[in-house]
C-alpha cells in the first residue's frame, strides 16, 4: 500500500523520495543482489551484454508505431468507405456499434453539462474496462496521434540541444496537476469544454479522418514550442489525459518491470522515457525490491526495454511470467 500511494504520488507531481538506507524498506534480497554484483561485477555485466546484443532492437517502438496507425487509420478508412466499422474520433466513437468515450473527455462533459447521459455512462465504462487491462496511460504510447508527431519532432529537439543551438526548460511536474484542476473547473464554470478545443489529440484525429482545418495552426506551435524550448512539454505537463489515464493505470495487470539483479544502473533508459521519474527505481539505490512495477504513470511504450543493455526492464502482466 505504501508503495501504491507514493506512486500515485509521484504520478500527481511529487518527487521520488530515496529509501534510507538503515530504515527497512529495502528488503533482504535486494541488499543480498547488490553484494553478489559488487563480488562479481565484471563478469556478470559482460555476460548480460552479450545477451543484450543477441537482442533485436527497437522492437517495441516497431510494434507500438504499428498499432498507433492502425487505430488512426481505421478511423480514416471507416469514414472514407462509408464501412460504418469505427465512427467518429478518438475522443468519442462507435466500434461495431459500441459505444467508446475518452475517459477526461467524459469527464469534462459530464463537468460542463451537470449531467451524464445513459450512452456516455456505456462507452466511458468501456473504455474504463479496456485501459485497466492494457494499462491505463498504453493510450498515449500506442493510440494518440500526437505522442507520435511529438515523438518525432523530439529528434529535432535533441539534435538542436546537443549542438547547444538551443537549451532545455524543464518545468515542474505538478504543473499537470493544476492544469488537469484548470480545465475541470473552466469546464463546470463556463459550461464549455475548453480543454477539448485545445486538445491536440482531437485536433489531429479528427484532421486525419475529416480532413485539415485552421486548427491545426495550434498543434503547429505547440511542436515548435517543444522544439526550441522544452522537450515533451504538452504530454509531460499539460495534458490532462495523461493523468486521468495514470489513475486507471494503478489497478493494471500489465506493466513494465524491473528486476534489480539484470541492472548495472547505465541510465540509458531514464535517457530516453518520456516520464523519467517512473524510472528513479533503477537508480542505483533505490530499488526496494528484487522486482517493481513502474508506476501508473509510465507509457508503457517500450523504448526503456528496448535500450536496456542487461535486460533489466520487461513487459509483465501481474502475477504472470514475463511477455518478453
Amino acid at each position: 500500500m505504501h508503495r501504491l500511494v507514493e506512486n500515485f504520488l509521484c504520478m500527481l507531481g511529487v518527487e521520488p523520495k530515496k529509501p534510507g538506507r538503515n530504515s527497512g524498506q529495502i528488503s533482504e534480497e535486494v541488499r543480498r543482489i547488490m553484494e553478489i554484483k559488487r563480488e562479481d561485477k565484471s563478469r556478470i555485466k559482460e555476460h548480460l551484454h552479450e545477451q543484450a546484443r543477441l537482442k533485436p532492437r527497437h522492437i517495441w517502438r516497431k510494434r507500438r508505431w504499428i498499432v498507433l496507425a492502425a487505430v488512426n487509420l481505421l478511423f480514416v478508412f471507416s469514414f472514407w468507405l462509408d464501412i460504418q466499422l469505427l465512427e467518429g474520433a478518438l475522443t468519442g466513437s462507435r466500434f461495431a456499434g459500441f459505444h467508446l468515450i475518452d475517459l477526461n473527455a467524459a469527464l469534462q462533459v459530464m463537468l460542463a453539462h451537470k449531467h451524464t447521459i445513459v450512452n456516455l455512462i456505456i462507452g466511458t465504462l468501456t473504455v474504463f474496462l479496456l485501459w485497466v487491462m492494457l494499462g491505463g496511460r498504453s493510450f498515449c504510447s500506442w493510440v494518440c496521434p500526437y505522442h507520435l508527431v511529438s515523438e518525432l519532432t523530439e529528434k529535432i529537439h535533441l539534435t538542436l540541444v546537443q549542438r547547444k543551438i538551443v537549451t532545455e526548460h524543464e518545468f515542474h511536474r505538478g504543473t499537470r496537476t493544476v492544469f488537469w484542476l484548470l480545465f475541470a473547473v473552466l469546464a463546470f464554470v463556463t459550461g464549455y469544454t475548453v480543454f477539448e478545443t485545445l486538445s491536440p489529440v482531437g485536433i489531429l484525429s479528427r484532421a486525419l479522418i475529416y480532413g485539415p482545418g485552421l486548427s491545426l495552426a495550434w498543434v503547429f506551435l505547440l511542436l515548435l514550442f517543444e522544439v526550441f524550448w522544452s522537450r515533451r512539454a504538452w504530454c509531460r505537463y499539460v495534458c490532462p489525459i495523461g493523468l486521468t489515464y495514470g489513475v486507471v493505470g494503478t489497478i493494471s495487470p500489465l506493466r513494465v518491470s524491473y528486476h534489480v539483479e539484470q541492472c548495472f544502473h547505465e541510465g540509458d533508459c531514464r535517457k530516453v522515457c518520456l516520464v523519467p521519474h517512473v524510472l528513479d527505481v533503477t537508480i542505483k539505490g533505490r530499488a526496494t525490491e528484487a522486482q517493481m512495477g513502474l508506476g501508473p504513470d509510465c507509457t508503457r511504450c517500450g523504448l526503456c526495454v528496448d535500450v536496456c543493455p542487461t535486460g533489466a526492464l520487461l513487459y509483465e502482466v501481474k502475477g504472470l511470467s514475463e511477455l518478453l
